[in-house]
């Protein structure tokens, strides 16, 4: 997800998004408005920095034994559509090309053969009648891209996870902090389109960290890691790290069921990576740098894991549950859920906090460089 001078199609679509969520109710003005707890959470201690031109849009990582992966979004630069392989110290080196385009390649996950899963399914004006993964088997010199259909209408994502067989899970991006699974309904071909199938939704929980897009921020998901020993999952917002339990396995209900830890990941320029470090002790994410001044350098940093969560913890960090059926095509219009309305009518007042809002974004977005 690219920012420029001006603002992209992208970045209207989610502006409008939350406003257009403001007018609805779908997220009350007095969460919406709550300032960013700014210098509440410590910022990543960093592990290095990532040199290499060609990658300045970078939306997905995952850590290896000796190094990392990393991809760009749909970048414009044909050198960049690669998959970069890092040594430990950031350093490019291997690059294996697309045998054809990608369209928009937002996350990776790591299989547990190390097979590497590009997830190719960004969509900012939700028009694509299909999105990809690429599968990269250990020492290929090339993906094999596989084609999934989703079974309402097209949505926009940044995050995936595989489950304990190794089976994709695509999170949608959101815009109003419900986002919704989608999965595979048949073993994925190389020849033709799996459709997917809607096997639930999670409502995120409301915090108030800092970050460069308010609260938009906190209510989409960038990115997703699953732990090592892949006990543990974690889905982020341009804000926070959400950490969810996986004890049996069962990746779905961990998502839907349980009740997530919050790491916060203050002030990142505009972080869409995340990943477990290999001992799983740490949370490492970065963030694209093509909008940032010139000379910026994309830089890993480590958070720690979350500790087992306590009874103070779990209870402040409970998602109001949603009211919209997950298997309803109508629970989610472009990014928007609408299970949780609240009436149109709140008065002068929040449409005079909309126009503030509005204004403070968007000349917030068209000053970014």
């Amino acid at each position: 997800m690219r920012v420029r001078g001006r603002l992209s199609w992208g970045r209207r679509a989610r502006v409008g998004a939350a406003l257009a969520a403001l007018l609805t109710g779908v997220v009350p003005p007095t969460v919406m408005l709550t300032p960013g707890a700014a210098g509440a959470a410590a910022a990543g201690a960093t592990v290095c920095e990532i040199r290499d031109d060609r990658l300045s849009e970078i939306s997905g990582m995952v850590a290896t034994d000796d190094g990392y992966v990393v991809v760009n979004d749909g970048a414009d630069n044909e050198a960049r559509r690669r998959i970069f392989f890092l040594d430990d110290r950031c350093a490019v080196r291997r690059a294996v090309s697309y045998p054809s385009r990608p369209r928009d390649t937002e996350d990776l996950a790591v299989g547990r053969d190390g097979t590497v899963w590009v997830a190719d399914i960004g969509d900012n004006d939700r028009t694509r009648e299909t999105i990809g993964l690429w599968r990269l088997a250990p020492g290929a010199d090339q993906p094999v891209l596989y084609r999934m259909t989703y079974p309402d209408r097209p949505h926009d994502a940044e995050a995936m996870l595989l489950d304990a067989a190794d089976r994709p899970l695509i999170i949608t991006k959101g815009g109003s902090g419900t986002v919704f699974l989608y999965a595979p309904t048949t073993a994925l071909k190389a020849d033709a389109a799996t459709p997917l199938a809607l096997v639930g939704q999670v409502a995120l929980p409301s915090t108030t960290t800092s970050n460069p897009y308010s609260f938009v921020g906190r209510s989409v998901i960038t990115g997703g890691a699953t732990a090592p020993d892949g006990r543990r999952v974690a889905l982020r917002s341009y804000a926070d790290a959400f950490e969810y339990d996986v004890p049996d396995g069962d990746l779905v209900a961990a998502l839907t069921t349980g009740t997530p830890r919050i790491v916060a990941l203050p002030d990142e320029p505009q972080g869409e990576s995340i990943t477990y470090s290999r001992d799983g002790r740490s949370l490492l994410t970065v963030s694209e740098s093509a909008s940032q001044p010139p000379g910026t350098r994309p830089t890993i940093l480590r958070y720690p894991a979350s500790a087992a969560p306590t009874p103070q913890a779990a209870e402040s960090t409970t998602a109001a549950p949603s009211t919209s059926t997950p298997g309803s095509p109508t629970a989610q219009v472009a990014g928007i859920g609408v299970g949780r309305v609240w009436p149109l009518a709140a008065g002068a007042g929040t449409l005079l906090a909309l126009v503030a809002v509005g204004g403070v974004l968007w000349r917030r977005h068209t000053l970014r460089r």
